[in-house]
Parts: C-alpha cells; sequence; structure tokens
C-alpha cells in the first residue's frame, strides 16, 4: 500500500497529544463513567444517558419548574437533544410539562410520580459507580479532585 502523498512544501503537522490534552481526558473520564451507569439503566428501565441527565437535573431542582432552555443549560446538552429527551420522558408519563402560569407561552416541566420512581432507583446506582470509579484515588485525591472540579464548574457556568 502506498503511503499518502503530502504536498510538497507544506507546513509540517503539529497533531495534539491527546494522552496530555485536558479537555479530551476529561471527556473520556466522563463517557466511560457516564457509560458504565448507562448500561445498567438503559437495559433496565429503556432509559438513554440525556434522559438520565434531564430526569437528574428535574430532581435537583424540584419544585422550580424548569423550562427546557434551562434543562439545557444546566446539563450542558444541546437544546435539540434535550427536547427529543423531554419528548420521549413526557411520552413515557416520566415527566410532566404544564404551562407556566405566569405566562402562557412557557411550560414547565417536573417529573412525575412514574419518573421519581425510576430516578430513585437509578440514583443510587449512579452514587454506587461513582463511590466505586473513585475509590481508586485516596481521600486527599478525592478532595483535591472535588475543588478542581469545582473551579472548573464555576469556570463553565456554574451549570448546577
Amino acid at each position: 500500500m502506498k503511503p499518502f502523498a503530502t504536498d510538497a512544501g507544506a507546513l509540517p503537522h503539529a497533531p495534539i497529544d491527546l494522552g496530555k490534552f485536558i479537555p479530551y481526558q476529561l471527556s473520556i473520564v466522563s463517557n466511560t463513567v457516564s457509560q458504565s451507569i448507562a448500561d445498567e439503566y438503559q437495559r433496565r428501565f429503556d432509559l438513554g444517558t440525556t434522559e438520565w441527565r434531564v430526569m437528574a437535573v428535574l430532581a435537583w431542582h424540584d419544585g422550580e419548574g424548569l423550562s427546557a432552555r434551562q434543562v439545557a443549560r444546566l446539563t450542558a446538552v444541546d437544546k435539540v437533544a434535550v427536547s427529543r429527551a423531554l419528548a420521549r420522558l413526557v411520552a413515557k408519563g416520566r415527566v410532566l410539562r404544564r404551562t407556566h402560569a405566569g405566562d402562557k407561552r412557557r411550560s414547565v416541566l417536573r417529573l412525575s410520580a412514574a419518573g421519581w420512581r425510576i430516578h430513585d432507583a437509578v440514583a443510587p446506582l449512579a452514587r454506587q459507580h461513582e463511590r466505586r470509579f473513585l475509590e481508586k484515588l485516596s481521600a486527599a485525591e478525592r478532595r483535591w479532585l472535588g475543588r478542581v472540579l469545582d473551579k472548573l464548574m464555576a469556570e463553565a457556568g456554574g451549570a448546577i
């Protein structure tokens, strides 16, 4: 097989060392941790990752009556993906969508009783996966990681 030809006189490439590139590392760690729990709640509850994130945010902000836009901001997930997840959750009776009392153009969202039952089953599993993931770190490293992530979250807009 012939190697790809390069343009004569082209500048040399400078690939990113992904093994040391923090955004890439954070993405890989996040995806790995998320997928480890997602496999279980997908199988048990037919629940996708974005759906779970939406439910977790609605639970955390219970009683506030969040809009889809607020959920998208708090999850840092694309508005279209959140909208699709919400449509599935509403269709399955896991999320209630009501018209805002003060603004008829706006809808507010909250978990239904069925949504809370699923949340209350998945949340302990998520915490268990988190504990298993973090047990590789010493207590001091876990505290340090928490402080670093708090600082980075604040810089990112402090979503939650």
